[in-house]
C-alpha cells in the first residue's frame, strides 16, 4: 500500500479467481479516496486494515467500475454497511451483442451473477449508474469499452479510475484487445475514451496495472 497523494491510496492483491492459464496478471489494483466526509473504495480487494480504520471517522462507500469487479464488495457491505455504486450487470441482450451468442443459447429468465447479491437478493444499498451520470459522491462517469465498463473522473484528485477499458496487462498501458466486444475494433473504443484528454487529468488509476499519468493516457489513446 502507498499513498499517491494526501488521502489517495493504492494497493495490489492477488485476484481470488485467477489461475495460471488466465491472460491477465494475478495482481489487481484497488484505490481509496478520503474526501473529508467519505472513504471511497474503488474496486476493492483485500483492503488494508490501516485504510479500513479511516472509516471510524468517514462514511465508507464502495464504487465499482464494472459489476464483475465486485471483488470484496459484499464483505465490505456486510462489515461496514457501505452503499455500493455500480454500473448495471449484463442482460440477455448484452450477451447476444457483446459475445455473439444465439438468443436460444441463453436460458429463460437468465440474469447475470454479477452483484446479484446486491441487486437481486437485496443485500446492501445499491446505486446503479451509467455513462454521463454525476454521482452524488463527487464522481463523473465517462464511457469505457461498454455501457457497464466505465471510467470515473475524480475532479478533486485530478484522477481517472479505469476498470477493463484501460489496463496494463504487461504490454504497457493500453486499450487491450482481449476485452473488446464481439465485432468491435479498437478505434471506436479509443474515440469514446478520447474525451478524457479534455479533462485536467494528472493521475490514471487502472484496476489492472499500477497508477500512471496523463502522458500514458495520451499514448494509449493515440
Amino acid at each position: 500500500m502507498h499513498e499517491l497523494r494526501d488521502g489517495l491510496w493504492h494497493w495490489q492483491a492477488p485476484h481470488p479467481e485467477w489461475t495460471p492459464d488466465q491472460w491477465w496478471p494475478e495482481l489487481v489494483s484497488s484505490y481509496a479516496l478520503d474526501d473529508g466526509a467519505r472513504l471511497i473504495l474503488f474496486d476493492p480487494l483485500a483492503v488494508p486494515e490501516e485504510i479500513l480504520g479511516v472509516t471510524a471517522d468517514r462514511e465508507p462507500v464502495v464504487v465499482l467500475t464494472a459489476p464483475w469487479h465486485e471483488r470484496d464488495a459484499r464483505m465490505l457491505v456486510e462489515r461496514l454497511d457501505a452503499p455500493v455504486f455500480t454500473p448495471p450487470p449484463d442482460t440477455a441482450d448484452d450477451l447476444v451483442r457483446k459475445y455473439g451468442l444465439d438468443p436460444g443459447q441463453i436460458p429463460a429468465g437468465w440474469h447475470s451473477p454479477d452483484v446479484a447479491w446486491l441487486l437481486v437478493e437485496g443485500v446492501g444499498k445499491a446505486h446503479v449508474y451509467g455513462v454521463g451520470d454525476r454521482l452524488p459522491i463527487g464522481l463523473e462517469a465517462f464511457p469505457g469499452r461498454s455501457d457497464n465498463d466505465l471510467v470515473l473522473w475524480i475532479e478533486r484528485a485530478g484522477a481517472v479510475v479505469a476498470g477493463d477499458s484501460l489496463v496494463d496487462f504487461g504490454r504497457g498501458f493500453e486499450v487491450p484487445y482481449e476485452v473488446l466486444q464481439h465485432g468491435v475494433t479498437r478505434d471506436p473504443v479509443v474515440e469514446d475514451l478520447r474525451p478524457l484528454l479534455e479533462l485536467p487529468v494528472e493521475l490514471v488509476l487502472p484496476t489492472h496495472g499500477g497508477p500512471t499519468d496523463r502522458a500514458a493516457l495520451k499514448r494509449a489513446l493515440s
